[in-house]
């Protein structure tokens, strides 16, 4: 089974030499877990003063700049992983080197046949 991983943290907290050596490690894990057939896909996320909203109202697109909620963590990155049960999954989940800064929200994918393969 698929589970993603989301990454939340603090944006601030983490200044541009942290963040450059948790990729490294973030780049080395993902390796390991390719390694061991269970990486699917990872990668960090622009800081949230990039980020773009899109909604539909009463059939009219609203675009605004950022993020639709204001929370104290931000969404920072993310992994999709092979593990056979949620217990593997957290397991996997808990040596994500971006989770040392903040929450790692782990969640099973569900799997729709008519979707290509990756």
């Amino acid at each position: 089974m698929q589970y993603m991983c989301l990454l939340y943290f603090e944006e601030v907290q983490l200044d541009q030499g942290v963040r450059e050596s948790c990729y490294e490690e973030s780049a080395k894990f993902a390796q390991d877990l390719h390694a061991k057939g269970k990486f699917v896909a990872a990668g960090p996320l622009q800081p949230t003063s990039t980020a773009t909203s899109l909604r539909h109202d009463n059939g009219k697109t609203l675009v605004t700049d950022g993020p639709f909620a204001e929370t104290r963590e931000q969404l920072g990155g993310f992994f999709i992983i092979n593990a056979k049960d949620l217990d593997e999954a957290i397991s996997i989940a808990s040596k994500i080197p971006g989770g040392r800064y903040g929450t790692v929200e782990i969640r099973p994918m569900i799997e729709v046949a008519s979707l290509p393969k990756v």
